[in-house]
C-alpha cells in the first residue's frame, strides 16, 4: 500500500504547465482546498523537453523539472487524445501536432483528414498526474474516458481538442458542456478525484 503525502489546506502548490487553459483547469479543481496555485508560466520557469515515451514518463519530467527550479511541491498532468483508427494518434504528440502556434483548429482537420471513411470514430482522453516533492519523491494517478470523435467540431467552451471528442453516453461535446459538468467526468477530473482522495 503506497504511504502518501497528504498536502495541507493553504499549501503553496505550483502547477507544471505553460497551458493557460491547463492551468486554470487545474486551478479550479484545487479551488476547493485552498491552495495557493502558480503556474510555472507565472514563475517564469523554462520548459523541460518532454523526452518520455510514455503519459506517466512525461508527467514525472514536467513535475521533478518545476519542483526542482522552484523549491515547492508542484503538479504536472500529462494527457492526450487518443484516436483507436489511427493507432492511438495523436498520443503523447497531442500538443505537438497543434504546433508551435498551438493550432488546435489545424490539428482536428487534420485528424478528420487522416481518419477518411474510417466507420471507427472510437477515441479517449488520458490524463495521468504526477505530484512531486523536492527530495525526489513523487506520486502518480490516472484517469481515463472514453468517446467518440465528433465532425465538425462543436463548442466554444474548454480548449484543446474538446470540440471533436463526445464521451460515451451524451450527446454533447467537452466543449458543450461548463467547466463544473466537464470537470465531474473528465479524465483530468477522474485522476483529481485520485489525487483529492490519497493527498488530502
Amino acid at each position: 500500500m503506497t504511504n502518501y503525502r497528504k498536502i495541507e489546506h493553504g499549501s503553496k502548490l505550483v502547477v507544471a504547465t505553460h497551458n493557460a487553459g491547463k492551468a486554470q483547469e487545474i486551478r479550479s479543481l484545487l479551488a476547493p482546498f485552498e491552495i495557493q496555485t502558480y503556474s510555472a508560466g507565472d514563475l517564469n520557469l523554462p520548459e523541460p523537453g518532454e523526452t518520455g515515451s510514455s503519459f506517466y514518463e512525461n508527467a514525472k519530467i514536467k513535475a521533478l523539472a518545476a519542483t526542482q527550479k522552484s523549491g515547492l511541491p508542484s503538479l504536472a498532468d500529462d494527457s492526450g487524445f487518443c484516436i483507436n483508427a489511427l493507432n492511438g494518434d495523436p498520443g503523447i504528440y497531442s500538443a505537438r501536432w497543434a504546433g508551435p502556434n498551438k493550432d488546435y483548429s489545424m490539428a482536428m482537420r487534420t485528424m478528420y483528414e487522416k481518419l477518411g471513411k474510417s466507420k471507427d470514430r472510437s477515441c479517449y482522453f488520458i490524463s495521468v498526474l504526477c505530484l512531486a516533492f523536492h527530495d525526489g519523491v513523487t506520486f502518480e494517478f490516472e484517469g481515463k474516458i472514453d468517446g467518440e470523435f465528433i465532425w465538425p467540431a462543436r463548442g466554444q467552451n474548454g480548449h484543446g481538442y474538446d470540440p471533436i471528442f463526445q464521451p460515451k453516453g451524451y450527446s454533447v461535446t467537452f466543449a458543450e458542456m461548463t467547466e463544473k459538468e466537464k470537470n465531474t467526468i473528465s479524465h483530468r477530473g477522474l485522476a483529481f478525484q485520485q489525487f483529492i482522495k490519497n493527498c488530502f
